[in-house]
């Protein structure tokens, strides 16, 4: 079957191509203390000043020897106990050997830590070991993590919870990273009211703005608040103006489609140079981005389910390009459906789903029963997507399909 819808719409990679095209990072940056890095983006390159481990340490609970001393002595004798922290000063010698606990530095002189397991204490002081002992086991080498000099961490990474230990075991207590993204948010429409105030007859409250800013701090960014922006074309300008001048990117949600009473993009050709595109995929047809005076703009749809899929998948990688941030490939696996999903071919589908793993290890998918745009409640309820190109049309169950899961953010 034939498209239905896709010709003259531009295809969601196209879009993101040509606005990535035109994207920089911010050159800002700051020192912080490692206790306040987690979620940032690093600016620069984090290299070692020393090796982990530092020196020779046991890898568990035992008896430091020296392996040619096993076929000469039947018993060795224990001339000190070793704890994590101690420093050596005195080395094992022929015949001897030193009770060692884990992370103790391994003496001058022993070449293997035999675990205590595999000895026999005598009355006499001495020792016997009663497994055959390999040379060079159960001791973590200098510098066989990190060698001093050695480049941890690139820039451009996110740091996370195991990043930040990294860093401190290596000393540091401070990083350079990129500023955070200053992004206004608002939401258009005369059918708009915030939460917690009194429903009208035709309005309905606004919810595009606080899925926003929920996902903004996520990334780390500074949020600023606009509110709600009355489909006006004064109370746009001044609030676009307004947002410019405070932020690195401007998001708008409605009033980016062709409706009688959309007038951002009438304001927004004034302010500066925005293209109003129709993106070939389902939900989000409507994206606007352009550049402002001071800015850039992304305008999204206004139905919640299109908001949060062109953010996604849209302004996403924007706010990680300003960041600076590097970022692999999103990941996409295959899932077998455990229902049909009826469809017209047509435009990049993002069904909401939820994706399992069956009792025999199969990966498999179900498409939630409802999938229109307005629907918020599928975005909480499903934890992927299940991508459908153009040319898919329905699908029987048991046939697999390309799908993406939801990653922190989202979920």
């Amino acid at each position: 079957m034939a498209s239905c819808d896709a010709p003259g719409l531009q295809t969601l990679d196209e879009a993101l191509e040509q606005i990535l095209s035109q994207l920089s990072p911010l050159h800002e940056q700051e020192w912080i203390p490692l206790s306040q890095a987690d979620g940032r983006v690093l600016a620069a390159d984090v290299q070692s000043c020393l090796d982990l481990p530092p020196a020779d340490n046991s890898a568990m609970d035992g008896y430091a020897v020296r392996v040619e001393d096993l076929t000469e002595f039947d018993w060795l004798t224990i001339n000190q106990r070793i704890l994590a922290g101690d420093a050596i000063t005195q080395p094992i010698l022929p015949g001897e050997c030193a009770r060692i606990m884990t992370g103790a530095m391994v003496p001058e002189g022993a070449d293997t830590v035999i675990m205590q397991e595999d000895a026999e204490l005598g009355d006499n002081g001495k020792v016997r070991f009663l497994a055959a002992v390999k040379p060079a086991v159960n001791i973590r080498h200098r510098g066989e993590e990190i060698a001093s000099g050695d480049t941890v961490l690139s820039a451009g990474r996110r740091l996370r919870a195991a990043d930040i230990g990294l860093l401190a075991s290596l000393g540091i207590d401070r990083v350079a990273v990129c500023c955070r993204v200053r992004v206004a948010i608002m939401a258009t429409g005369n059918e708009l009211v915030a939460p917690g105030q009194a429903l009208q007859a035709g309005q309905i409250y606004e919810s595009n703005s606080q899925v926003l800013a929920a996902l903004l701090v996520r990334l780390g960014c500074t949020v600023i608040h606009f509110g709600i922006v009355p489909d006006d074309p004064q109370a746009l300008r001044l609030a676009y103006q307004n947002a410019d001048n405070q932020a690195d990117l401007v998001i708008a949600s409605g009033g980016v489609s062709v409706g009688e009473a959309d007038f951002s993009k009438q304001v927004l050709d004034e302010l500066g140079q925005v293209g109003l595109w129709k993106l070939a995929i389902k939900p989000g047809k409507p994206f606007a981005f352009g550049r402002l005076a001071n800015s850039w703009f992304a305008g999204l749809p206004g139905n919640p389910v299109s908001t949060m899929i062109t953010f996604d998948q849209l302004v996403v990688p924007m706010l990680k390009k300003l960041a600076g941030e590097k970022t692999p490939p999103r990941l996409k696996m295959r899932a077998r459906l455990t229902c049909g999903l009826r469809r017209r071919p047509g435009r990049l589908e993002f069904q909401r789903a939820v994706v399992s793993t069956t009792a025999d290890g199969i990966l498999a998918v179900t498409p939630l029963a409802r999938q229109g745009s307005a629907l918020l409640s599928t975005m909480a309820e499903a934890n992927a997507y299940i991508l459908l190109d153009g040319d898919t049309a329905s699908l029987e169950e048991g046939k697999y399909v390309q799908v993406e899961l939801f990653d922190g953010l989202l979920s």
